[in-house]
């Protein structure tokens, strides 16, 4: 059996988003799993994959730090000797590249959204550039999310050996299940996401103020990634919003929401946005890359520009303004686009193809 080593920032971002590729490599191969924390690592654990942790610092540019984890990649595969690599997240995919490049391992990256990396200038963007360079230069296959991403990274010189294009990492659609849509007085807007600024935060607490009342409610689900947690606590008191915490299962809640809210500045592919899709809900979105390949303007939701949260008013006074019957006409042609697009058995496949010819060029040398 071939050995495949996997190094992401999350397990539930793998559980969540990627199980199904994870479970294809399984069927025929060891897979070893570098990941910082435990949140779904028992279940990554029952379906055969073997867990090795590996702290990691998302946000940090902590130079010292960032060695360590390149040494620590780099002796992870001295260790286990893979056949193939597979990194996901910005650190995985440097540090993680890097490593792989040095040893003639071969692996496949994926680009899963830039931040605010490639808005800076000077030197800082120099050594994004740079670090970009070094750790994908020699991969076999660099996975994107949208064009705009590729497009930035070819005009900076940052390439592998060969590109594909992917809808995100696409969509479960027999776990997020279509659910029809709710009827009732009052309409929810649920902003799904972590709680910074880059995601809108700022943005949905203005449209909050502006437009909460007894027939519109604002929540917030995902956790604080910056400070903002004595504003929402004190929002909340005042019944401006209501913050439904972090959890691992977000089905019930998109069901339960008249439409889901993407404020982000930056976005590979929202995974958010597809999965709402899917459960048959409207979408309030920013028009960039990575959330406007995932709806239709006037016909799956509203887009706005972020960083405006007048535009973001004016497109929740639009959805206000719909029917019932609108609304649920909405979401079901929501759940259409993501059966004809965003199907995560298609991503799956395409992820399995690039593996088998990998795997099979190794054996072949």
């Amino acid at each position: 059996m071939s050995r495949i080593l996997i190094l992401i920032n999350s397990s539930g971002g793998l559980y969540d988003f990627r199980n199904e590729f994870v479970e294809a490599l399984l069927e025929k191969h060891q897979v070893f799993v570098s990941l910082p924390d435990d949140v779904k690592t028992k279940e990554l654990t029952q379906e055969g994959c073997q867990i090795i942790r590996t702290p990691i610092n998302r946000r940090g540019i902590n130079p010292l730090e960032d060695l360590k984890l390149y040494r620590t990649y780099r002796n992870l595969m001295k260790e286990l000797e893979p056949d193939l690599v597979i990194t996901y997240t910005i650190k995985p995919n440097i540090y993680g590249g890097f490593s792989a490049g040095r040893m003639k391992i071969p692996y496949i990256t994926t680009i899963t959204g830039l931040g605010g990396a490639f808005d800076r200038t000077g030197l800082f963007l120099q050594l994004i550039i740079h670090m970009y360079r070094a750790g994908m230069k020699k991969a076999a296959c660099v996975f994107f999310q949208n064009e705009e991403n590729r497009n930035i990274f070819k005009n900076f010189g940052i390439v592998g050996r060969k590109d594909r294009l992917v809808m995100g990492s696409g969509v479960s659609l027999e776990h997020h299940t279509f659910v029809e849509y709710p009827k009732r007085a009052q309409t929810h807007f649920l902003f799904v996401g972590r709680v910074m600024k880059e995601r809108g935060i700022l943005e949905f607490i203005a449209a909050a103020k502006k437009l909460h009342s007894d027939l519109v409610s604002f929540d917030i689900l995902g956790y604080c990634d910056e400070d903002y947690q004595e504003t929402l606590e004190a929002l909340e008191k005042e019944g401006v919003i209501r913050q439904l915490g972090f959890h691992t299962e977000v089905h019930p809640y998109l069901a339960d929401a008249d439409a889901i809210v993407v404020a982000s500045f930056h976005e590979g592919m929202s995974n958010a946005l597809i999965e709402a899709a899917a459960t048959g809900r409207p979408v309030i979105a920013s028009k960039i890359s990575g959330c406007l390949e995932a709806f239709e303007e006037g016909k799956t939701g509203f887009g706005f520009t972020p960083g405006k949260p007048e535009e973001l008013i004016q497109a929740m006074e639009k959805f206000l303004a719909l029917s019932y019957e609108e609304r649920a006409k909405m979401g079901r042609a929501a759940r259409s686009k993501m059966e004809r697009e965003f199907d995560r058995k298609l991503v799956t496949a395409a992820y399995m193809d690039e593996v088998r010819k990998i795997l099979d060029h190794r054996k072949e040398k």
